[in-house]
This record gives C-alpha cells, sequence and structure tokens, in this order.
C-alpha cells in the first residue's frame, strides 16, 4: 500500500505526486502544434507529388482533394476515392506516412492518458490505499533525522507498508519509496495532506521538517485532527521544546541536548555513553521496551517482571522509579518500561 501518481514504472509500489515543470496549457499546445505540423509536412509532399494521386470521381486533384486525402490517411480513415497509383507516391506513404500516422496516434494517446486516464486511475487507486491505511506510522520529513528514524524502525522489524513518509520534496521520496515505504509528495502543515494519508487511524506520528516552527505547525495541524495520537518531534532549539509540547507533542526529542548527554556520560565513565546508545540502537544487546502490565504481573513489584529489567512504571500522568514506592505493587493500566535483550530485530518476548 503506497501513495503515488508520478513514475508510471513505481505504479505498483507508490503513488508520489510530482508537479510538470511545464504548464498543463504549454503541454498541450506543444503536443497539438507538433499534430498540426506533421500533417502540415505531409500535406504538403502530397500535394507535391499530387500527380502519384488519382481520385476516382472525378480524376482531378485540387488542393482540397490533396487536403483531404491527408486527413484521412493520417488518421487511417481510407475511404479509396483518392488512392495513391505511382510508385514514388506508394512509397511515400509505406515509408514516411505511415510512421507520421502511428506517432500521431500516440501523441493523441498519451495526451488522453496524461491529461484525463492518469488522473483517473491515480484516484481510484489512492482511494483503495487510503481504504487500506490502519494501524500506520506517519513520518513527515525524510532529511537527516526522518530518515535514520525509517531506518531504525525498519531494522526493529516494522514493515514498511505501514509506515507513510510525507515531504514537500521529490527527492527524498525516491529514497523513502526505495526503502518500500509508502509515500506522498504534500505539505504536511496542511489538514489536505494529512487526511489523505488517513491520520485518524494512524498509531503513531514523527515529525521532522528540519525547522522547528514548520515542525511546531505541523504537530498543531496534527493534534486538532488527531487529539490522541501520539506524535513525536524533534526540535533543534530548547527554546523550542515548550511550544513543541504546548502544541501537542507528547514526546519532544532534541538531538543536539542527546548528544550532550551521551559526551557528558562519557566523562563519567568509558562505558556509559557506549551503554546509551546500546539502549538507543536496534541492533544492541540490549534494548528498551515498553509494554502494558499483564494480568499476572498485576499486584506484584516491577521488580518480579520475568520478561527484562523494569526501570519505570508510567501509571496515568505519574513516573515510578523503579526505586520508589509504587514500584513495588503493579497496578491496571500500568506502562512497563524494561531493559531487554536486544535481538537486532523484532520485538520483546512476550509476558508469562
Amino acid at each position: 500500500m503506497r501513495i503515488n501518481p508520478a513514475r508510471p514504472p513505481l505504479a505498483q509500489t507508490g503513488f508520489l505526486r510530482r508537479r510538470s515543470s511545464m504548464p498543463v496549457w504549454v503541454d498541450l499546445a506543444w503536443r497539438v502544434g507538433l499534430v498540426f505540423g506533421l500533417i502540415a509536412l505531409v500535406l504538403l509532399i502530397h500535394w507535391v507529388g499530387r500527380d502519384g494521386l488519382k481520385d476516382n470521381l472525378d480524376d482531378q486533384i485540387s488542393f482540397v482533394d490533396v487536403l483531404y486525402f491527408t486527413t484521412v490517411t493520417v488518421t487511417t480513415v481510407g475511404y479509396g476515392d483518392i488512392v495513391p497509383v505511382s510508385p514514388e507516391a506508394r512509397l511515400f506513404e509505406a515509408l514516411l506516412v505511415t510512421p507520421i500516422r502511428l506517432f500521431v496516434w500516440l501523441i493523441f494517446l498519451g495526451t488522453a492518458y496524461n491529461l484525463f486516464f492518469r488522473n483517473i486511475f491515480y484516484r481510484w487507486r489512492m482511494a483503495r490505499i487510503q481504504a487500506d491505511l490502519h494501524n500506520h506510522i506517519i513520518v513527515t520529513g525524510f532529511g537527516t533525522s526522518g530518515s535514520e528514524a525509517v531506518r531504525e524502525l525498519l531494522a526493529r522489524g516494522v514493515d514498511p507498508r505501514e509506515i507513510v513518509v510525507v515531504d514537500p520534496q521529490e527527492k527524498p521520496l525516491v529514497e523513502a519509496e526505495d526503502l518500500g515505504c509508502n509515500v506522498m509528495c504534500g505539505d504536511s502543515t496542511r489538514d489536505k495532506t494529512l487526511k489523505d494519508v488517513a491520520i485518524d487511524r494512524a498509531r503513531s506520528m514523527i515529525v521532522s521538517a528540519g525547522r522547528d516552527d514548520t515542525s511546531i505547525l505541523i504537530t498543531l495541524t496534527a493534534r486538532h485532527l488527531a487529539p490522541r495520537l501520539p506524535i513525536s518531534i524533534v526540535v533543534r532549539n530548547e527554546d523550542n521544546e515548550l511550544p513543541a509540547r504546548q502544541a501537542g507533542a507528547t514526546t519532544v526529542i532534541n538531538p543536539v541536548s542527546f548528544a550532550g548527554l551521551l559526551l557528558a556520560g562519557s566523562t563519567s565513565g568509558r562505558h556509559i555513553a557506549d551503554y546509551m546508545a546500546d539502549l538507543a540502537a536496534s541492533g544492541g544487546a540490549v534494548k528498551l521496551h515498553e509494554r502494558p502490565a499483564v494480568a499476572e504481573e498485576i499486584g506484584g513489584p516491577l521488580s518480579a517482571i520475568r520478561t527484562g529489567l523494569g526501570v519505570r512504571i508510567y501509571r496515568g500522568e505519574r513516573v515510578i522509579g523503579f526505586w520508589e514506592e509504587g514500584a513495588q505493587r503493579l497496578e491496571p493500566g500500568d506502562l512497563i518500561i524494561e531493559i531487554v535483550q536486544g535481538h537486532g530485530v523484532g520485538e520483546a518476548p512476550s509476558p508469562g
């Protein structure tokens, strides 16, 4: 399932809408001009070689007769009332007029496809794709952070067909499409774009537009369309972390701050930064995993879970560390953050 209409060879793997650099009216005008130019060329040669034609009605070949014969010949109608009789005329019809006739028909068919049938097909295909979009991940912006996020998701075992990448530029979308993701060329700050990727049925959204103001505006747009959607946003300036949260982001990530944390951690012990990076990467020996507490764990302490090393509990709006009293008894609805063995890809073992 992919969204994309501009590269016909990729019709089975994507729906990438790309605005042509040539306006529609200019494209149509040069096609019409080319057709009339070819007809004029055939008309001219027919007129010069009109002695090789025969009119079965009156044996007279006028300019109107030549014009009539040219049009019915190029359009393959061929009523037979005017025919080529000389070897030169027949050779001209076979070697020049026939290729021109085929070329004119290709121009007509190509114009009809570009202006009408392609749009109808793409709209039909897009409607089918949108109907299949459920529980997917939307990634707006496929720059450095967005592309790394997508690759990490794929490394964690996420099906690329469950990822929809939205970007206003064509070039990054080609790269995302090559990864197997669904792509759409559009402006994520607009309601229509996010509705087209079924944001109301998505399971999460990653916002990495490259500019903090654009990312925050995308978050505002997404939040009013999907009030409960988990939204993760990347900001480069720490001053924008609070506005991003106020815009509705559930997770705000500052790559500069995270790099600072790794650097600072390395000063306290040379293995601390390695372990932090290990936790964040899919291919590490250990990784962080979030899951809800299961029935058999309710009432027991966080330290008793068997799927990994429990380090934190999210109980509604409350955050409980493993050392706190609240971690001594798990309750229904608790979300557990645990450290589990890394598997390279895939999910953590099921509880119990």
